[in-house]
């Protein structure tokens, strides 16, 4: 199942139509409700979220209470969990951002959300560029480039999403404009900071012309990033494969390809490790890290050739630590297909499912579906 989050700004561009220029603030929103504004966020988030019936199955929706969410998804007829509920009649600011981190704190793979720019400040205030975001915008204001074009542009987006299609991740700005001294005809915008936001998969990105992906390229571009990425005084567990040798050519040290190997400060510390030997090891740092790729053709990401990362090495890791490399080559190979996980414990394949990002280039990272092998 993937989890995905929803929360919706019920007052998003109800200042608009009757020509207060934003819907920011309390007083702001009884003025645009005592002229005659029409609520319409709801309305659009369904747009979007109606592309998705077919798909619901694969879905465990995690939302927040009544217009924030829940009563959308109960109108679409999709089983959902309620993890927040407002404590006011109406929504303000703090409620998005506590609904955002309660889905969080559920282990949410992508957010939704419906608003405008002040919805996207609230969400990028706790979410920052953990995990991807899709916006549907329902604003006055859509400065910011988290939103899709429009609600059936999200909802194209999340149909590709579920479907398995591959979709890179970029990082998008987060704008908005001061709502006062724009009614005073000054425009002055600000950035708040940045989220991950699905695109469509430019394929010609980090490749040759011509279309043909470069493997010798595109793996050096895949080592500079994790090399570029590497905390000190942490440990990174090292699986098998070439794209994981690849960094280790980076970091110039010697590689065990159809094994295991440990990385400290960019000095190998265990070569050819077995299931124990990495779970002794993990007991010596607090940080751990796993780099690991999946096999070609096949999509396995754990079960395959890789035993030594034994349930309690991958617990112990956690799956917030998991780094998976792969050139966009191998995944279009999968047609679709999601990655496999067969670990030998149900329970944690489940927990390893959903979407996860596979760093695919230089700063690349492209959203593929993880799934437990049945």
């Amino acid at each position: 199942m993937f989890k995905i989050g929803l929360v919706i700004n019920p007052f998003a561009g109800i200042g608009g139509a009757v020509g207060l220029k934003g819907s920011d603030g309390a007083q702001t929103r009884e003025e645009a409700l005592a002229k005659g504004a029409e609520q319409k966020a709801a309305q659009r988030a369904a747009e979007a979220l109606a592309m998705l019936a077919d798909d619901t199955a694969d879905i465990s929706w995690l939302t927040a209470a009544g217009a924030m969410g829940a009563d959308t998804l109960s109108n679409l007829g999709y089983q959902h969990h309620v993890v927040y509920q407002s404590v006011g009649e109406q929504s303000e600011s703090a409620d998005t951002q506590s609904a955002v981190q309660a889905m969080l704190d559920a282990g949410i793979d992508l957010l939704v959300f419906a608003g405008g720019d002040g919805t996207a400040r609230d969400v990028c205030a706790v979410i920052g560029d953990q995990l991807p975001v899709v916006g549907i915008p329902a604003g006055v204001k859509i400065h910011s480039g988290v939103y899709a074009v429009s609600p059936r542009g999200a909802g194209r987006v999340l149909e590709q999403l579920v479907s398995g299609q591959l979709t890179s991740v970029r990082h998008a700005d987060v704008m908005d404009i001061d709502e006062d001294a724009f009614r005073e005809g000054t425009v002055r915008a600000r950035r708040y900071g940045e989220m991950l936001v699905p695109k469509e998969l430019e394929y010609m990105q980090a490749v040759k012309m011509g279309g043909i992906e470069s493997d010798e390229l595109v793996l050096t571009d895949i080592a500079d990033d994790i090399f570029e990425r590497m905390e000190d005084d942490t440990l990174y567990v090292m699986g098998s494969g070439t794209t994981v040798a690849a960094v280790m050519d980076n970091l110039g040290l010697e590689n065990t390809l159809l094994g295991v190997d440990a990385v400290v400060n960019e000095e190998l510390v265990g070569s050819d490790l077995t299931a124990q030997a990495l779970e002794l090891l993990l007991t010596e740092y607090q940080h751990a890290y796993l780099v690991i790729t999946l096999i070609g053709g096949q999509g396995h990401l754990f079960g395959r050739g890789n035993q030594q990362l034994s349930p309690a090495v991958i617990r112990k890791i956690g799956r917030e630590r998991i780094i998976v490399v792969a050139t966009k080559t191998k995944l279009k190979a999968l047609n679709g297909r999601p990655l496999q996980v067969d670990t030998g414990d149900s329970d944690l394949d489940q927990a390893l499912s959903g979407f996860i990002q596979v760093t695919t280039g230089y700063h690349d990272r492209t959203m593929v579906a993880v799934k437990a092998v049945e």
